[in-house]
């Protein structure tokens, strides 16, 4: 049996409908983490309809509760072929945003897939059951065809990872011998474009924080003392204006790369972001000057207010407020150390004259930064291999703007991670109809059905 076969098999599975009643079963589970009563999905998922379809790939299953003691169990399932044989971890999540079933347009509902023209509609089918399906479903089609995966195989199921995956890390330690592998591939996130495969190795950080300024005890009324009394939200808008101008120029400096790395910056130079048609038009005078766009999202920090109060928003008063706070968070690539980032932005504060705002945080835990340097031998593999198998190249990005727990991989298991998104960004995978674009889904499935054959016929070097 041939590669051509098997993508051909795997193409079949999708027309005749068969992937999207699998999918269908999987969205109907109600595994929404942020619900209590949703948590004991959460477990069914992965003994009910996950573990049993690894099972009947001849993979042993162990099904492990979480560390942290939250009601999120881990699935890890392993097929190992021989110990000469190199070993890939595959990563996904069964969890899902809350449905929002209310806010759904007319005749849809987040728990019942429905197909609308090119698109299937449901909680989870982009985020992220979708996603872990398609790379399943490769798999199951490569032994199908071959009657062997031809390299080792451990395929990890979080149910937690729309909280911010809380024991991820502690139970990867824990468990670093199950998980020991020679490189991840995993599916989640956007394709750059819906009609642009994509290759992603890494993700920017994430670091969230508050700007305080503290004038007084309290209110004081604006007839008597405006004129006489500071206003922090005056003063801590002029503070955020230090830091970032009108255009989007980060003015700290010291919170920015000094460079993006030649190889990063090659691989990014035809890289177009694309919003799509549903997607927000780009602004193209906001942002770090000299940048190309893919430049400013994958290769460069930002920082941005994600919220700002001052005085009562919604019942303001004729009063003085005595407070302002903004909360606010810093997207950075590898190129920096996040520790640094805080105490610059507070001396850069105090040089401007704002020694009064504070900054205060961490507000969360840190999302570090991740990445895999574009000339990596797997990545070129990759990259040939959906050249191979689609017939035009992927795009390549070192980074997703975006953040992942993909440091658990990176700096706990050690090994290189390659992604490969099966969504693309105006999917609406936290909101009201999410759904999956059908040619994507189609794609995903004959390009990791094509990746899977090649790692057990030709695998790259990954020493």
């Amino acid at each position: 049996m041939s590669r051509q076969q098997a993508i051909d098999q795997i193409t079949h599975h999708f027309d005749n409908g068969d992937f999207m009643r699998d999918l269908a079963r999987r969205v109907a589970i109600k595994t929404e983490s942020q619900i209590p009563e949703s948590h004991p999905y959460l477990r069914s998922y992965l003994t009910d309809e996950i573990g049993p379809a690894f099972q009947a790939m001849g993979y042993s299953i162990e099904i492990l509760d979480n560390p942290a003691g939250v009601a999120a169990p881990f699935l890890v399932a392993r097929r190992i072929e021989g110990d000469d044989l190199p070993t890939v971890l595959s990563y996904g999540h069964g969890d899902v945003i809350r449905g929002l079933e209310p806010q759904w347009q007319s005749g849809l509902s987040p728990w019942t897939l429905t197909q609308v023209g090119n698109r299937y509609y449901g909680r989870g089918t982009a985020d992220n059951k979708g996603q872990h399906s398609i790379n399943m479903a490769a798999l199951r089609t490569v032994l199908q065809t071959r009657g062997r995966l031809g390299f080792n195989s451990i395929f990890m199921i979080d149910t937690c990872e729309e909280i911010g995956s809380p024991g991820l890390h502690e139970f990867a330690r824990l468990h670093r011998d199950l998980l020991k592998a020679d490189i991840l591939i995993g599916s989640d996130g956007p394709r750059l474009a819906p009609d642009a495969p994509t290759l992603f190795m890494g993700t920017r950080g994430a670091l969230n924080f508050d700007l305080v300024l503290e004038m007084r005890a309290g209110g004081h009324h604006s007839g008597n003392w405006g004129g006489l009394l500071a206003n922090p939200g005056v003063i801590l808008c002029h503070a955020i204006a230090s830091i970032i101008g009108a255009d989007g120029h980060v003015h700290a400096r010291e919170i920015l790369p000094d460079a993006i790395p030649d190889s990063v910056r090659r691989a990014l130079t035809d890289v177009v972001v694309d919003p799509g048609p549903d997607g927000p038009e780009i602004n193209q005078w906001w942002g770090e000057h000299g940048l190309t766009t893919a430049e400013k999202v994958f290769g460069w920090n930002t920082f941005e207010v994600l919220a700002m109060s001052t005085g009562n928003p919604e019942r303001p008063v004729n009063a003085v407020p005595p407070r302002a706070k903004a909360h606010c968070q810093i997207r950075f690539t590898v190129d920096k150390d996040p520790q640094t980032f805080l105490p610059a932005l507070q001396r850069f504060l105090d040089a401007q004259g704002f020694g009064m705002v504070k900054v205060v945080g961490p507000s969360h835990e840190i999302m570090n930064a991740t990445r895999l340097d574009p000339d990596h031998p797997a990545v070129q593999w990759a990259q040939q291999s959906i050249t191979q198998t689609l017939g035009r190249k992927p795009s390549v990005v070192p980074n997703l703007g975006g953040s992942l727990p993909n440091d658990v991989f990176t700096d706990i298991i050690g090994v290189p991670t390659i992604w490969v998104p099966h969504s693309y960004a105006s999917c609406s995978q936290h909101a009201p109809n999410e759904h999956v674009l059908d040619y994507i889904i189609r794609e995903g499935l004959q390009m990791m059905t094509g990746l899977f054959w090649d790692m057990g016929e030709r695998p790259p070097a990954l020493q």
